[in-house]
């Protein structure tokens, strides 16, 4: 059989198999979808149905508050007891427009908060005329209109029409927990179904693979025979490379092989997960209740912070590989770039950045500007809150073992942190803080490590919790040795 035929005879089973894992996950997905209609809707009326409750318990307590208030001021004519009569007036206009916004599930409520809203208008003016009878020195007159009762039948009829409502609201909250409850079995049910179709599904599978197994063998056979070949050429080159060759040729191989996935595979699902939320988001809001509206936000935010991760992530593997030939860099040009990109973020924290003159040193310009920028935003987002940012960078120079050395020093008095964390910190994706607190993903001073490192130095912090932070770092003068390494891992 020819490997046309092979292939042709393959496509055929595996347009069958297609079709069959398109027919179980459009039935899996009926399924899902109307439990998850079900849970929408339940958790909607629950939601509907408490707020009505607490509504009305609001407006019995206005409707309470005024008529104390107004009895108090009746019986000592006394201003101050007005004060919890007039805020209650105040607030009950309010809460009326409140309740009247909410919709009920239950038959004929809307028409029952009408006439409760009906009687509390009722209340609302027998309490006014009483309070102006007083307020103009007619006391007796305000006494026989309380004496005629009307305001205490109001109330009770008020009462009685709030907590029947108050009672259909509390059954139908019950029932909507029981329905709830079942809603979950059948959601368990629905898993059961899916697990079984799954297993089904794979079970044609297999079976399908076995029915291929034959016409796969042959094709299997030819593709050894390939794979015999290119194997034998593979030993006859991997026998002419030294041992040297083939460490470095593998590490630069496995850098690579990361970067790409990196900045491909993994940021391919990303793309399709924020695509498909932007979708949702504009095609079904209307559809969607707040809860599932907060949970495609959640979700969108998730995908950002995560491709920011894996971008980090690959700029921190490429400090090495990717790095460019060192050549003289003038510190002051640098900084003074760097300040004015951060201009924005300098004016609106108010900060005060102070340089010392700094020195030319032989140095990879990209990352020497990317390590002070790191350093010094970093010194303006860590500010403590009412405090404006005082920003100092220091240089200074020194001789070790007839060597010379740059120190820089970037020094701030921001919130600081326990020198108990002064390694842990410049590790890849260690916070102190929340995301929610400061914006970032944790790999700020690895990088900064990691550049100093490849520059033949050292960086280290030291810190006091609220009293600002130090960062220093050691770089040689003469990079001879460590330019000549890095351009061999480059050029690899």
């Amino acid at each position: 059989m020819s490997i046309r035929k092979l292939f042709e005879s393959s496509l055929v089973n595996w347009l069958v198999a297609i079709v069959i894992v398109v027919a179980v996950i459009v039935f899996n997905g009926v399924l899902a979808m109307r439990t998850i209609d079900d849970l929408s809707n339940t958790q909607l009326s629950l939601y509907n149905t408490g707020e009505i409750i607490g509504e009305l318990d609001e407006l019995n307590s206005l409707v309470l508050m005024a008529e104390t208030g107004q009895r108090g001021y009746l019986l000592t004519e006394l201003e101050e007891y007005l004060t919890p009569y007039q805020d209650a007036m105040a607030r009950l206009s309010q809460q009326k427009e409140d309740l009247v916004a909410i919709n009920s599930d239950i038959p004929g409520q809307t028409k029952r908060i009408e006439l409760l809203l009906t009687l509390v208008q009722q209340k609302v003016e027998e309490l006014v005329k009483t309070v102006e009878l007083v307020s103009a020195d007619r006391e007796k007159r305000a006494l026989k209109v309380i004496m005629t009762g009307k305001g205490r039948d109001l109330y009770m009829e008020f009462r009685a029409s709030l907590d029947y409502m108050k009672e259909l609201e509390v059954a139908h909250r019950n029932q909507m927990f029981t329905r709830l409850s079942n809603i979950q079995k059948e959601a368990k049910v629905t898993f059961a179904i899916s697990g079984i179709t799954s297993a089904l599904l794979l079970f044609g599978l297999a079976l399908l693979a076995k029915l291929n197994s034959r016409e796969q063998s042959m094709h299997q056979k030819l593709l050894e025979q390939q794979n015999e070949k290119l194997t034998d050429k593979v030993a006859e080159r991997t026998k002419e490379l030294t041992l040297y060759s083939e460490e470095l040729s593998r590490s630069n191989r496995e850098l690579e092989d990361f970067a790409f996935v990196a900045s491909h595979d993994l940021q391919e699902p990303l793309r399709k997960i924020r695509a498909f939320g932007d979708r949702l988001e504009s095609n079904y809001s209307q559809a969607l209740d707040e809860v599932g509206a907060d949970y495609i936000n959640r979700m969108k935010k998730a995908a950002e912070r995560m491709s920011n991760l894996i971008n980090d992530l690959l700029e921190f593997s490429r400090i090495s590989t990717r790095g460019k030939a060192f050549s003289d860099v003038a510190l002051n040009q640098v900084i003074e770039e760097i300040i004015d990109d951060l201009e924005i973020s300098i004016i609106e924290s108010d900060t005060v950045v102070t340089v010392e003159e700094m020195p030319n040193i032989n140095a990879d310009p990209s990352q020497m500007h990317q390590l002070f920028v790191n350093l010094i935003s970093n010194a303006i987002k860590f500010r403590r809150p009412n405090s404006s940012p005082h920003v100092k960078v220091l240089y200074q120079e020194k001789q070790v073992d007839h060597a010379k050395w740059h120190v820089f020093t970037i020094e701030d008095n921001g919130i600081g942190f326990e020198q108990t964390f002064s390694d842990k910190i410049f590790a890849p994706f260690q916070r102190l803080h929340a995301r929610t607190e400061y914006k970032g993903t944790g790999i700020g001073l690895a990088i900064c490590r990691r550049i100093v490192e490849r520059h033949g130095g050292k960086i280290e912090a030291k810190s006091e919790l609220g009293k600002g932070a130090r960062f220093t770092f050691e770089i040689p003068a003469d990079t001879t040795l460590v330019e000549n390494v890095g351009e061999i891992s480059y050029a690899v």
